[in-house]
């Protein structure tokens, strides 16, 4: 039965351990303090958080200027092809600058061809519209496998720092324990928690992206029919 003095003594030590890592000796320990206690390893954790928060904002910021598309472009353009003005709409699509307007574009040049090839023309421009909006998404599919696993890799290095401590010094104490369990928990968790981040902003961004191209298929069919409407 453990009496009441091993029960002092065990509080004494980690009340020591706590201490050893409180910088403000305040009794708490900040943020910044606590990702310290991870190691080297914290060093590419930081470099992937960074590269997640990049690629979220300047995906965001791109896809939100490929998705703004006036209302009106299309009755703009069905106006032109129907009054037979086809130099006027294609000016105008060319001089508005999203993936709708190229794409339009494209199948202007293309007035008086087969409907086919025209089709054909548009959705070769669509392809590479999609592939230039979904440019570096896969880096965050990337983040979202390989964090948690540095994480992993943490918790392999603090046991390992902690079995070594125990071999070399024979002690079995809280402070001989405390900093390979510091470096297994910071790491892990911030592995976890960046993983998480790039899984959420990597699925946020594929949505989208999948909107864009929703509006890029519809302009699409809106540009057939209005060819196959008669002239005015």
């Amino acid at each position: 039965m453990i009496n009441l003095l091993q029960i002092v003594d065990t509080t004494t030590r980690i009340a020591n351990a706590v201490a050893e890592n409180d910088a403000n000796k305040d009794g708490s320990i900040s943020l910044g303090e606590l990702l310290t206690l991870g190691g080297w390893l914290m060093v590419p954790l930081a470099v992937l958080f960074l590269a997640t928060i990049y690629v979220f904002f300047e995906r965001l910021m791109a896809l939100r200027k490929a998705s703004s598309i006036d209302s009106n472009f299309m009755n703009i353009i069905r106006d032109h092809i129907v009054n037979g003005n086809v130099t006027a709409a294609r000016s105008f699509a060319k001089n508005t600058n999203n993936p709708v307007a190229r794409i339009i574009d494209k199948g202007i040049q293309r007035i008086g061809k087969p409907i086919d090839n025209i089709e054909k023309s548009m959705e070769n421009v669509g392809k590479l519209e999609l592939y230039n909006m979904e440019r570096n998404l896969g880096i965050l599919s990337l983040i979202a496998g390989i964090a948690p696993m540095f994480g992993f890799l943490g918790t392999i290095v603090g046991m390992f720092q902690l079995f070594y401590k125990l071999a070399a010094t024979g002690e079995f104490t809280i402070q001989s324990m405390a900093n390979g369990i510091y470096t297994k928990m910071v790491t892990s968790a911030t592995g976890l928690i960046i993983g998480l981040l790039a899984y959420i902003a990597h699925n946020y961004l594929s949505t989208q992206v999948d909107k864009t191209a929703n509006k890029m298929e519809a302009s699409s069919a809106e540009f057939i029919d209005i060819l196959q409407e008669p002239t005015r």
